[in-house]
């Protein structure tokens, strides 16, 4: 069967960007950023990005151009003479699986918190009682199970009308919403009063706040969310490389995803912090900064109910795009391996995540005191063995398969990198990705483990 394409190399960005773009990008990021001492973190972040997160995408789209295939296909098709390699490709889809058990669940919060700005739920509420919205969102497997569940159906019948109809010209639409959303939604933030001190607070480098975090946890929680922001390790981009022409090098490509996605973090935090400081509320928060703090902001600002709702459209549109590209990569794994049609692949598939994602639900309420992997619950539990396992674990796999002898081999990479117009992956990078970009992901690792 002929692999399917874009229609454009627009569709491709917009949709690689989109798998890309994510929670991560505006929920951990603002907040890491707070805790961290901000504008140095954000420093020490884009530098990661591009010398440790840059890398390891060109090398995921690499082996996915090369081989038209999904990343248990991909090592079959590159490397057909040793299995081994073929091992993290099926562990890479077990992690396409179990990213998004827990990842509809959390989309499913952006989306009822949509609905709720929509509806007006937090209109006239007094500040004190906003956490006790999400605490009673979790509370409730039903409102949890409908939001997931409608995440669920839907992103899988995006990509039941194919690459082309469905994928891609959804998300271009969903992605030029996303971007006029948070250009107007920063600009609405910067124009409050004492924004200017939030605007500092995010940009200004300041060694003092640097050293009060512990330079050595910055630079390592850098490290991380420029790691993981690409969503790099598990194949979720190695299979928008198996939709590539040859027309652009990889290098090119690479950096205007790395581009999309780094604008969409830096300026979620535009959004964030001059908000924060306008209504005196903590920058630092943590992960409650989205459900809790923000909210309180909205219902302080005049036409909070209106900018609450286009912000959590935003955070809906994010989401979603980064569901429908990984339920992608899961549909083709079943059609390359196995020969399912599409339509076989959506049905088994749609059917299995909805079963496989309420042990996330009810992990909130019904099994609330269940703990699985020591004291974490149902959701950490998956985000740890994701996060914490798979995703670097996999990074280095790609990393070690294109760069070394007993894999593909660095000159196939880069003559497969370098293919097309653009720019190109200089020879003399060599022995920075042979050993230290392994060393460095190894940190990653066993910081992850600690």
């Amino acid at each position: 069967m002929e692999r399917e394409s874009f229609k454009s190399r627009a569709g491709f960005l917009l949709v690689s960007a989109g798998c890309a773009i994510g929670i991560g990008n505006v929920w951990k990021f603002p907040w890491l950023v707070g805790q961290n001492g901000g504008g140095l973190f954000v420093l020490i972040y884009l530098l990661f990005l591009v010398v440790l997160g840059l890398p390891v995408l060109t090398m995921e789209l690499a082996v996915g151009r090369a081989s038209r295939k999904s990343v248990v296909g991909a090592y079959k098709v590159i490397k057909p003479e040793s299995s081994v390699w073929q091992l993290h490709g099926w562990a890479s889809m077990v992690g396409n699986y179990v990213l998004m058990m827990f990842y509809t669940t959390v989309s499913g919060w952006m989306l009822s918190y949509f609905v709720k700005f929509v509806r007006g739920t937090f209109v006239g509420m007094p500040v004190e009682q906003v956490d006790g919205v999400f605490g009673a969102m979790v509370a409730d497997p039903a409102e949890m199970g409908v939001m997931m569940a409608i995440t669920v159906v839907g992103g899988f019948l995006v990509c039941a009308a194919g690459v082309r109809k469905g994928l891609e010209n959804i998300t271009k639409v969903m992605m030029t919403g996303l971007l006029l959303l948070i250009i107007v939604l920063a600009v609405h933030s910067l124009m409050l009063p004492n924004a200017g001190k939030g605007f500092e607070f995010y940009l200004k480098p300041s060694f003092e706040r640097l050293t009060s975090s512990g330079i050595g946890s910055v630079i390592v929680a850098a490290m991380n969310q420029a790691f993981f922001t690409l969503s790099l390790g598990i194949g979720s981009m190695e299979i928008f490389g198996t939709y590539m022409s040859d027309d652009h090098t990889l290098v090119s490509e690479s950096v205007r995803i790395v581009a999309l996605d780094t604008f969409v973090a830096l300026v979620s935090g535009l959004i964030i912090f001059p908000a924060c400081f306008s209504f005196g509320v903590d920058a630092g928060a943590g992960p409650g900064l989205i459900f809790m703090t923000l909210p309180r902001v909205f219902i302080s600002m005049e036409g909070g109910r209106l900018w609450g709702t286009l912000f959590f459209l935003f955070m809906t549109f994010a989401s979603f795009s980064t569901v429908i590209a990984v339920f992608e990569n899961i549909l083709s794994f079943g059609m390359d391996n196995w020969g399912w049609s599409r339509k076989k692949s959506v049905w088994i598939n749609c059917i299995f995540m909805l079963v496989a994602s309420m042990p996330c639900v009810l992990g909130f309420n019904v099994w609330k005191e269940l703990t699985v992997i020591g004291s974490r619950g149902v959701l950490d539990s998956e985000d740890f063995v994701v996060s914490n396992l798979l995703l670097p674990i996999g990074s280095l796999t790609f990393l070690l398969f294109c760069v070394t002898r007993w894999g593909w081999g660095f000159d196939k990479y880069m003559a497969e990198c370098n293919k097309g117009t653009g720019m190109q992956l200089p020879r003399a990078l060599k022995p920075f990705f042979q050993f230290v970009l392994p060393l460095l992901i190894l940190v990653i690792l066993v910081e992850g483990l600690r």
